[in-house]
């Protein structure tokens, strides 16, 4: 009788189910998602800094130390050719106010860059600041990039 029982109980625990075999799985495997985040994050990081600003310009070097910006500033850039660009799209100099006062969202307080290459006509860029104060815009900076110690 206690083979019999024995192995009623061996027989019994073989018919048992652990966990569910046949039924949907609720849990969601996290790890391929993490993978794929990072992999994404890490593309965005090379690829942020390549979308700023899409006209190629030589700046010059000087010692002066980065700003914090908050927010994207408005760029007027010149080329050196002296072509004349707001963002990336090319303008002529008498429109540089009318399109500013149309894109500045926070009136005359707005932040405005200028980007001139080295090789630019110095008269040109000055031409442009000019126009860009004399329309009554206060907070305008000339973009440079910092030297590179040799």
């Amino acid at each position: 009788m206690g083979m019999s029982a024995g192995g009623a109980k061996a027989s019994g625990g073989g018919r048992r189910r652990r966990g569910r075999r046949g039924g949907a799985i609720s849990e969601i495997n996290v790890t391929p998602l993490v993978d794929v985040m990072l992999v994404l994050l890490i593309i965005f990081m090379v690829a942020a800094p390549m979308m700023t600003v899409g006209v190629p310009i030589d700046l010059p070097e000087t010692q002066a130390k980065a700003m914090n910006a908050d927010t994207q500033p408005i760029t007027v850039s010149v080329n050196p050719q002296g072509a004349i660009y707001l963002q990336e799209t090319p303008i002529g100099i008498d429109e540089i106010v009318p399109k500013l006062q149309a894109i500045a969202t926070t009136g005359y307080n707005e932040r405005i860059y200028v980007r001139g290459d080295t090789t630019a006509a110095y008269g040109v860029v000055m031409k442009v600041m000019a126009r860009i104060s004399a329309a009554g815009y206060k907070n305008i900076g000339l973009v440079t990039l910092q030297e590179q110690e040799k």
